[in-house]
C-alpha cells in the first residue's frame, strides 16, 4: 500500500493504473444498489469513481459508502483500473472506505436559481465549473506576474484607504476614518507614480473599488487591479507593452492549460490567435464606424456596452482605441501635443463584446500642465498636494495602464458574467456572503 495519499489527477493521467492507492477528499456524487456502491470522489485535482463492493470491504466500510451524503469528507483505499464507462476513464476498486465527516444533506441540487447559488456561494465554489475557473484565474495571474518579472518590474503595495479619487468623485466609496472621512481606493495608479522615482518599472496587484450603480455583466464594485507604471515610457511604448502582456498570458494558457480552457468553455485555438500587434483605431474613426453600422452615437463621451460590442464582435483579437477627447478621460492624462483636446490614452477592448480590459495613458509630467488640468476639473489641490510634488522634484515622462483581472478572466474563459471570475462577487445588490 502506498505510504502517502495520491492525487486524483495522477490517476486520470494514467500514472497509477494497476497500483494500490490511498485517496482523501469529498463525495461528488453517489449511488448504491444491492451489494455495490459507486462513490465519485473529488480532491481538488479531479474526480474519480470508487466502486465499493459489499463482499470486498468490511461491513462498516460498505455502510459508510452506502450512507454518505454529497460533500461528506471521506478516505478510500483500493486499486486503480482503467474503465471507459467511469468518469475520466478510470475507477478505484475499493478495499477500504471510511467517512471522516458525514454532515448534513447538501443543500445545492440541480436547477437552483442564480440568486440561490449566489446566496450559497461559499458552498457553490465547490462546483466543478467554478473550481476550474478559479484554477484558470490562478494560472492567469501567475503568468501576468511572470511577464513583469521577466522584464525586471518590481511589485509594490499601495494603500487601500485614501483621501483622493483617481477616476472621479462620483464612484468613490466613502468610509469613516477615525475623526475624518476617507475613501476606498479606485486605483493605486497615483501611488505607483510615486515609486517610479525610486525604481523605473513597477506594478501593483491589489483590490480597487468603484461605486458604479451598474448591473451589467462586466461590472463589479470590488475587483483586482493590475497597474504597471513605467518611467521614460511614451504612449506608443505603453500600448506595445499592453499588447505583449496580453499575448503572453494567452499563449501561456493555450500551451500549458488547453484542457482547462476547454473545461471553462473557451476553445484554445481561439486564444491561440491572440498575437501582437493588435488592430488600432482612433476614437474619431471608431465613432465614424459606429455611425456607419447604424448606432446613434454622436461622440464626446465614453463607449458603452453596445458600442464596444459593435466595434469588436467581428474580431478574433483585441482592439486598441486611442486618442479620446480630453473631456471624457481622467485629469492625469497628457494632452496630445499635435492635437489639442485629445489625450495620449487608449482602451484595449476584448473581442466578442467582452468589453474594455485595459485603460492606459501617458501621464501629465510637467507641473504647469497638471495644475491647469486640475483647475479645469475643479479638483482640490490640497487633497493632491503630494501628487503635485512629484512634478516639482525630478519629474520625467512616464506612462502606465490598469487591467481589470476579472474582466481578463471573463474574456479568456468566455464566461457569461463577470461575477464568476471572482470567488465572492460584490455587485450593486450583493455583499453577502
Amino acid at each position: 500500500m502506498a505510504d502517502k495519499y495520491s492525487k486524483i489527477s495522477e490517476i486520470l493521467e494514467g500514472k497509477l493504473t494497476g497500483k494500490k492507492v490511498k485517496l482523501r477528499g469529498w463525495v461528488h456524487r453517489n449511488r448504491s444498489s444491492g451489494g455495490l456502491a459507486f462513490v465519485v470522489v473529488r480532491d481538488g485535482t479531479g474526480v474519480v469513481q470508487c466502486a465499493v463492493k459489499k463482499d470486498a470491504v468490511s461491513e462498516k466500510s460498505f455502510k459508510d459508502a452506502s450512507e454518505v451524503y454529497v460533500e461528506s469528507s471521506v478516505k478510500v483505499e483500493g486499486t486503480v483500473k482503467e474503465d471507459k464507462r467511469a468518469p475520466g476513464g478510470f475507477e478505484v476498486s475499493a478495499t477500504d472506505f471510511s467517512t471522516i465527516y458525514r454532515g448534513e444533506a447538501f443543500p445545492i441540487a440541480k436547477d437552483k436559481s442564480t440568486e440561490f447559488l449566489l446566496d450559497t456561494r461559499h458552498l457553490w465554489l465547490r462546483s466543478q465549473k467554478l473550481t476550474a475557473t478559479m484554477k484558470a484565474r490562478d494560472y492567469i495571474v501567475h503568468y501576468l506576474r511572470e511577464f513583469f518579472e521577466k522584464r525586471e518590474f518590481m511589485e509594490f503595495a499601495p494603500p487601500i484607504i485614501t483621501k483622493a479619487g483617481c477616476e472621479g468623485g462620483s464612484t468613490l466609496f466613502p468610509i469613516r476614518y477615525f475623526d475624518d472621512e476617507a475613501y476606498l481606493t479606485q486605483s493605486g495608479q497615483l501611488y505607483a507614480e510615486v515609486f517610479i522615482y525610486t525604481y523605473p518599472l513597477v506594478y501593483i496587484l491589489a483590490p480597487s473599488f468603484r461605486m458604479e450603480p451598474s448591473r451589467t455583466v462586466k461590472h463589479l464594485a470590488e475587483y483586482w487591479h493590475l497597474e504597471p507604471e513605467m518611467a521614460w515610457y511614451d504612449h506608443e511604448m505603453n500600448m506595445k507593452l499592453q499588447e505583449e502582456m496580453t499575448e503572453y498570458v494567452c499563449q501561456k494558457m493555450v500551451k500549458n492549460h488547453a484542457e482547462l480552457l476547454e473545461q471553462c468553455g473557451r476553445k484554445p485555438d481561439e486564444l491561440a490567435k491572440v498575437k501582437a500587434p493588435f488592430p488600432r483605431m482612433s476614437y474619431d474613426d471608431a465613432v465614424d464606424l459606429l455611425q456607419k453600422k447604424g448606432l446613434k452615437f454622436k461622440g464626446q463621451k465614453d463607449f458603452g456596452a453596445d458600442e464596444e460590442d459593435t466595434l469588436t464582435k467581428e474580431l478574433d483579437k483585441p482592439l486598441i482605441v486611442h486618442s479620446y477627447p480630453k473631456k471624457v478621460k481622467s485629469f492625469y492624462m497628457r494632452e496630445k501635443p499635435d492635437e489639442p483636446g485629445r489625450v495620449l490614452c487608449n482602451d484595449l477592448l476584448a473581442p466578442g463584446g467582452h468589453g474594455e480590459l485595459i485603460g492606459g495613458s501617458e501621464r501629465i509630467w510637467e507641473l504647469d500642465e497638471l495644475l491647469k488640468r486640475m483647475k479645469e476639473e475643479k479638483l482640490d489641490i490640497k487633497d493632491y498636494q503630494w501628487y503635485v510634488d512629484l512634478r516639482k522634484y525630478g519629474s520625467v515622462p512616464h506612462s502606465g495602464f490598469g487591467l481589470g483581472i476579472e474582466r481578463l478572466v471573463k474574456w479568456m474563459l468566455n464566461l457569461e458574467h463577470i461575477r464568476d471570475a471572482i470567488p465572492f462577487p460584490r455587485v450593486i445588490n450583493r455583499v453577502y456572503p
